[in-house]
Formats: structure tokens, C-alpha cells, sequence
């Protein structure tokens, strides 16, 4: 533990992370026995404010969970799909494919058109009256470990640190909550799970892991382009056949849609821009028209899991478990994960309470590592697991075909003719140097339909106290001139979807030739929304993404 003297509480069981997989595990403990002391920690000043998902949920999770959940007026599950469309793009048109293509996993009939962060607000309620304690705006910094190794506790992020990193007038130091276990739900790129995930070597004889920059606006359209019910995907245009991605059109209550674009991170040309990217798919004839006289309301991003079931890490270390998105388990090809980290959460605390209640603490809970795998989360990910191999080695056209016959093949048999593929290169990896590729022209934004980068964030109320040190981290600014700018053009600045790294000229103006070579690096670490991308594209892996005082961010509303 650091020197600083810190307030410690004791609890049985520290949770990480306000979202699905975290709550759902705080109910479940609570309701395996009352007695236990469960706290959650949550980053974001409220929970539900650092969320961000599509989110067409599958209820399976809630409805092991909470099998009344339908009763209570309250729950946020207003919307059942009543329409599903699948779209492939082309420059100018567009064509539907069948729903009878697609395997039966694929079909969101029996789900709901949902704002993942108000399913969190609801179910933090309902953990909280079964006598949860949720701390919201306190950020888990740092792992607290015995003599033996194993993990005991964390401590929250010291308050009022001056950017320098001297204490402020206001200095408070972080306190160390210690539990029996610790539950690990951070979402994506988790900074605690990538540090755990480090020393105790969790994804030796894994696949890397794989990630996609999920990004999304909320729109309120005219009543007579709502659809109420109809979800829609789509994947070609705008980008190019190489280039793995797709988009969602979601119809949700009130007159709102939420539309949104998946960009997968194994891209090679750093000139792409995955912001302008989304920007640009707007404007396709198939999907302008929705927004013909609609208002924008809402923008975030985030990076997303997308390794699946080869990449999932072993989820068990001595105190503890992964969760939920920080254990990787989303499926790719339904663009879900929630249903999955409710249900990890469930199964996590069906482990910690049995320790529990035998007198056991801070060892390893194996049981929960050797059983995910064939539960209902393993089955899910399993008859998926090539749809992102091959989408990146054949191509948009014929890997989503193949991936759609090996899904079939899965679903009907039980088995692939291209047993486990392996997906290779990191994210980071994956970036070729600019010298290979050509300049993209993007249009620039109208105001209307498209947008820059800071009116956006501006819609995410993102906020974060200037005078503290900054949370991204270079570690070498040398290597960041010599690479990142000199050899790979200053993919940063692109890839970030809230316009926070720069590289400007001796003057302090955005260096408009990225082949200047009298440049420096900006961090304007302020207009983070948290995404995680630079943490995982940087071709250097030379960023590191630490979480800022506590309760600062992004506020996001209805996402």
C-alpha cells in the first residue's frame, strides 16, 4: 500500500465498476445472503454516466437475475424489437439481406431497444434496497495485495492533486476499501484488469486481445420517421472492403434513435479517422433521411471487446475475479455484451458467497474459471468465435460470409470446419506506417447532420479539473516524435474520437503537414470521454489510459 495514511474500510466483497456485470454480482451476493457487506465503486460522478452501449439487450441475464423484473412499473425495458433489417452498403444504394439467412443467434426478436446507463441507474436501486453500499465519483486507482500475492482490497484515487503532483489546498487522500474478494467490472481496457491481467499472467496461451471504437449519437427525429421497435444494422460503406465495421439504427420510445458505428481497431492506414467515418455513413440515402429535420441530443465513444472466446483471459487470481467486459465477453456479430456481464456477474458471486460462507478469503476462486466456459456465456461465444478471425483475413464480402456459414455450421452441428482460428497481430500491431498508404479526404461537417469533434464532445458534458496530473500517460515523448508523428503520421489525432492529442507547430498551431518535423505533442486530456482507443491503437503502445480524479468524464444522459 502507498505511504500516504489512508481511511480503510472493510467489506467481504469490493466490486469494481457500476456497470451490468458489477451490479449484477451486488445483487446476487445480497441475495444469496443478506448479511454480506458488498460496496461498488463507480468512477463516473453517477452511475449510468460513463455507460455506453447500443444496446439492444438479450434479458436472459435479467431474467435469471430478477425473474419478476416485468413487474415493476419502473424497469427501463420500454422498448421490445419489432423489426430487424440487415443492410449491406454501397456508395450509393443499398440492399436488404433476408432475415432467413441469418442464424437464428442473430434474430433480436424477444429483446429490447435500451439506454444500457438507465438499466444501471434501475438496477443500482435495486441493489441498494437490498442494502448494497455504491460509492459513485470515487475511481478504483491502485490494487492492494497480502505478503502472499494476493489481492485484498483497492484504493480509491487521491483528491486534489496539483498537476505537478504536489498536494493542492484541497488534497484528500484516496481510502483503501478491503475485502474477502474483489470483483473486477470495469469495462473495456479496465486499468485495474489490464494490471492484473499483467501480474499474474492471465492471458498466457490466449489470443491478444481484439477491440472495436464503438461510437454513438442520440437523436430525437420528427414522429413520422420513428419506427418504435425497428433495429437496424448495416456494414460496407463508407468503409472499404478491407476495413471491418458496421453501424446500428435503433428506434427506441419518445421519438428517439440512436445511431451508431463500430469501427474494428486492426485497421492498417493511419490516415482513417473512425469519427469521420461515422460522420460520413450518416449521409448514406438509406440513413439520412431518418434525420431529415431531427435535432442531435447526445454523443460518447467507447472501445469495445471483440477478441472473444479465444481471447478471454483467465477470469480467476488470487482474491479475485474479471467480469463482464474486463474479462471480454462480448459477441461480436450480435453487437452484445451486457446479457453476458450480467450474467458473469451472477455466476461470480454464486463462487464468492459459497467461499464465503466456508470461512474462505482472498484465495483463488478456480471454480468460476473452470465452469464460464460451459455455461450459457461459453455457448454464446463459442459458436461465434471465427466471425472475427475471418472477417479480417478474407475481407468484409467473404468473411462475413464465411462467418455466417461457420455460425450455421455451429447452430446446427456443433461444430467448425475451421476449428478455433486465431486472430495474430495486436490492434496496435495491425497499424501499418504512412508511408503505405494514402491520404483520406474527409468532407467537412455541415452542422446539421455532421460534426466536428468538440461540438460533440460538448454534448457528452465531459468535464475534468484542469490543474491535476494528466491521466494519459506517455511514457517516452521522444518515441511518441520519433514513431507516432515521424513514421506513422500522427495517427492520434485521428483515431481519437474526442479530439484530446495534437501535434502542433513551434507557434502552438495544429501542424497541418503531418510530415513537419518541428512539432510537439498536446494532450488535451480534458475532452477525454474515457474510450480507451489510444490506450489500445498507439502503434507504440505508448499511451496509458489511468483514470482522472474521481467522478470526472463524460455525463452521459439516456445512452
Amino acid at each position: 500500500m502507498s505511504e500516504i495514511e489512508r481511511e480503510s474500510m472493510e467489506f467481504d466483497v469490493v466490486i469494481v465498476g457500476a456497470g451490468p456485470a458489477g451490479l449484477a454480482a451486488a445483487i446476487r451476493l445480497k441475495q444469496l445472503n443478506a448479511d454480506l457487506s458488498v460496496v461498488v465503486l463507480e468512477k463516473g460522478g453517477e452511475v449510468g454516466a460513463h455507460i455506453l452501449s447500443g444496446a439492444v439487450v438479450d434479458p436472459i441475464g435479467i431474467d435469471k437475475l430478477l425473474p419478476d423484473w416485468r413487474e415493476d412499473s419502473d424497469h427501463p425495458f420500454k422498448t421490445p424489437v419489432t423489426a430487424d433489417h440487415f443492410l449491406v452498403l454501397g456508395p450509393a444504394g443499398s440492399v436488404r439481406l433476408p432475415n432467413f439467412l441469418m442464424p437464428p443467434l442473430m434474430n433480436n426478436h424477444g429483446n429490447y431497444i435500451v439506454s444500457l446507463g438507465n438499466v444501471c441507474r434501475w438496477l443500482a436501486g435495486r441493489a441498494e434496497a437490498l442494502g448494497v453500499e455504491i460509492y459513485p465519483g470515487f475511481a478504483a486507482a491502485e490494487v492492494v495485495y497480502n505478503d502472499e500475492g494476493a489481492v485484498t482490497g483497492v484504493i480509491t484515487g487521491d483528491m486534489g492533486v496539483e498537476r505537478d503532483g504536489s498536494h493542492g489546498p484541497n488534497f484528500a487522500p484516496g481510502m483503501a476499501l478491503m475485502g474477502k474478494y474483489v470483483l473486477i467490472g470495469e469495462g473495456a481496457r479496465g486499468s485495474l484488469a489490464k494490471q492484473l491481467i499483467q501480474k499474474y499472467d492471465l492471458a498466457a496461451g490466449r489470443e491478444p486481445a481484439k477491440y472495436g471504437i464503438g461510437l454513438k449519437e442520440l437523436w430525437q427525429v420528427k414522429p413520422e420517421h420513428h419506427k418504435p421497435g425497428l433495429v437496424q444494422h448495416s456494414f460496407g460503406w463508407p468503409l472499404d472492403l478491407k476495413t471491418g465495421g458496421g453501424s446500428f439504427l435503433y428506434h427506441l420510445e419518445d421519438n428517439m434513435v440512436a445511431v451508431g458505428f463500430v469501427l474494428h481497431l486492426n485497421y492498417k492506414n493511419p490516415y482513417l479517422a473512425p469519427f469521420e467515418e461515422f460522420q460520413r455513413f450518416k449521409t448514406h440515402p438509406a440513413i439520412r433521411n431518418t434525420f431529415e429535420g431531427a435535432k442531435r441530443i447526445g454523443y460518447g465513444a467507447r472501445a469495445i471487446t471483440e477478441g472473444g472466446w479465444q481471447s478471454v483471459p483467465k477470469l480467476s487470481f488470487p482474491g479475485g475475479l474479471l467480469m463482464g467486459c474486463s474479462a471480454g465477453l462480448v459477441n461480436v456479430p450480435r453487437i452484445k455484451g451486457s446479457h453476458n456481464a450480467v450474467l458473469s456477474g451472477i455466476m461470480a458471486a454464486d463462487h464468492v458467497a459459497e467461499a464465503v460462507a466456508a470461512g474462505r478469503a482472498n484465495d483463488e476462486l478456480v471454480g468460476y474459471e473452470n465452469a464460464w466456459r460451459d455455461s450459457d456465456i461459453g455457448k454464446d461465444l463459442k459458436k461465434v468465435r471465427n466471425v472475427k478471425p475471418l472477417w479480417s483475413r478474407f475481407g468484409t464480402l467473404l468473411g462475413i460470409g464465411l462467418g455466417g456459414l461457420d455460425m450455421w455450421l455451429n447452430t446446427l452441428f456443433g461444430f467448425s470446419p475451421f476449428g478455433t482460428l486465431k486472430h495474430g497481430k495486436t490492434d496496435a500491431q495491425s497499424l501499418e506506417p504512412a508511408a503505405k498508404h494514402k491520404k483520406i479526404a474527409y468532407p467537412k461537417p455541415d452542422g446539421v447532420l455532421t460534426f466536428d469533434r468538440l461540438s460533440s464532445v460538448f454534448l457528452s458534458s465531459t468535464n475534468h479539473e484542469e490543474d491535476q496530473p494528466v491521466h494519459l500517460q506517455v511514457k517516452d515523448m521522444e518515441l511518441q516524435k520519433r514513431s507516432e508523428h515521424d513514421v506513422f503520421a500522427g495517427p492520434s489525432t485521428r483515431y481519437c474520437p474526442a479530439g484530446v492529442y495534437e501535434w502542433v507547430d513551434k507557434d502552438g498551431n495544429a501542424a497541418a503537414d503531418p510530415d513537419a518535423k518541428d512539432v510537439r505533442f498536446v494532450i488535451n486530456a480534458q475532452n477525454c470521454v474515457h474510450c480507451k482507443t489510444c490506450d489500445i491503437k498507439d502503434p507504440n503502445q505508448n499511451i496509458n489510459w489511468v483514470p482522472p480524479q474521481g467522478g470526472e468524464g463524460p455525463v452521459y444522459v439516456n445512452m
